[in-house]
């Protein structure tokens, strides 16, 4: 048999053997949408259920109400005691440096302070109602402080991204809570703590201010006085050897009355004549105090005097100024019921749809399988 017969013996032995079919790969969408609303009960169902998960959480999820205030620097009419105060501190020479602006970095400073922060919570029924236990541990109790404070906030409300900012310093001080009666009285008496706290804190820095003065005066007061006194009993002394020289060269009365001309001795001067120096020696002697004849001295002691009667008692001032008092919340924080739900019932539909499609791609191919 020759090559070519055996060739076109092949050719007419293949024809007997089914040819596969070609298989297209496009998406049927409404052999799919067909099948979602074949099992449209089953997808409504699995969304309801959904939804109504969402709503339990919406009501299991933790409340977040936050409270607010706006605060500037403080204002002449806040702090006016104080510089009333402080008047005759100035006036002394005692510094202060108590401006408007140092007060207002204070009380920020100690605001976000969270030494002053676990001071104030460690005294405060909120904490307490927390734990709901008189005999609470106290690594609980330190626990539940570190947390409730990391929700006190101070925000700086200028922003150098913005071409327009506020032609004044302003702050934003919030406190979270999960009631909106608790935000707002906690950062209110947070804010007074605060305050107090610096008020606190200025009076004892301007009384440490006063008694290092005082005790310096005191001291320069001392020195000098024994520099006087030094000086007074060289004084006596050389008057006493004046008196002598004087008495040795006969000189009685004061040799420029009777038109005598001497060269006074340097160091003991015997020009005024004994009369004059026994005279000289006798006021001398009766100076029992050496601040008697210095007027510098006594200004000095007046002063000393001055700052040992300042009594500062009870300065009432403000280191703020309050531009919106602590806010009532009217809003929860976070995601509302509403879309809670809505968000739910559409994580409902797309499981729902994938199941049922998963379920119907499976079952489609079983058939092809069993064919």
């Amino acid at each position: 048999m020759s090559s070519i017969e055996m060739k076109s013996n092949l050719l007419e032995n293949t024809s007997s053997y089914p040819l596969v079919a070609p298989q297209h790969e496009e998406i049927d969408l409404l052999s799919l949408l067909s099948t979602l609303y074949a099992a449209k009960k089953q997808i409504v169902t699995i969304t309801l259920l959904f939804a109504l998960c969402g709503l339990a959480a919406s009501f299991l999820l933790p409340q977040k109400w936050t409270s607010e205030a706006v605060i500037t620097p403080p204002e002449n009419s806040n702090i006016i005691e104080l510089r009333r105060a402080v008047v005759d501190l100035t006036v002394l020479g005692v510094e202060t440096n108590l401006d408007a602006s140092r007060l207002y970095n204070k009380f920020l400073k100690k605001f976000d302070s969270q030494e002053v922060r676990e001071k104030f919570l460690a005294q405060s029924p909120y904490v307490q109602t927390l734990l709901k236990n008189p005999n609470v541990d106290k690594s609980d109790l330190y626990r539940a402080i570190v947390n409730v404070s990391a929700k006190f906030k101070a925000l700086d409300n200028s922003d150098p991204k913005k071409s327009e900012n506020l032609p004044y310093t302003s702050w934003t001080l919030s406190f979270t809570a999960p009631d909106a009666d608790d935000a707002q009285q906690l950062l209110k008496s947070y804010i007074d703590f605060v305050s107090a706290e610096v008020n606190k804190d200025v009076i004892t820095n301007v009384k440490n201010a006063i008694e290092l003065k005082v005790a310096f005066e005191k001291n320069k007061l001392a020195l000098d006085r024994v520099n006087l006194q030094n000086q007074h009993n060289v004084n006596l002394e050389r008057l006493g050897y004046s008196l002598q020289v004087a008495n040795a060269a006969g000189l009685e009365k004061p040799v420029y009355s009777n038109g005598q001309a001497v060269k006074d001795d340097p160091d003991y001067s015997v020009s005024l004549g004994s009369k004059g120096l026994t005279e000289k020696l006798k006021i001398e002697q009766s100076i029992k105090d050496v601040a008697q004849m210095n007027a510098s001295l006594q200004n000095r002691e007046h002063a000393l005097s001055q700052l040992e009667s300042i009594n500062l008692g009870n300065v009432d001032f403000t280191p703020y100024q309050l531009q919106m008092q602590p806010s009532y919340p009217l809003k929860k924080d976070g995601p509302g019921k509403a879309l809670i739900i809505i968000l739910a019932g559409l994580v409902g539909v797309i499981v729902a749809s994938g199941l049922v499609l998963v379920r119907g791609a499976l079952a489609s191919r079983m058939r092809i399988e069993e064919i």
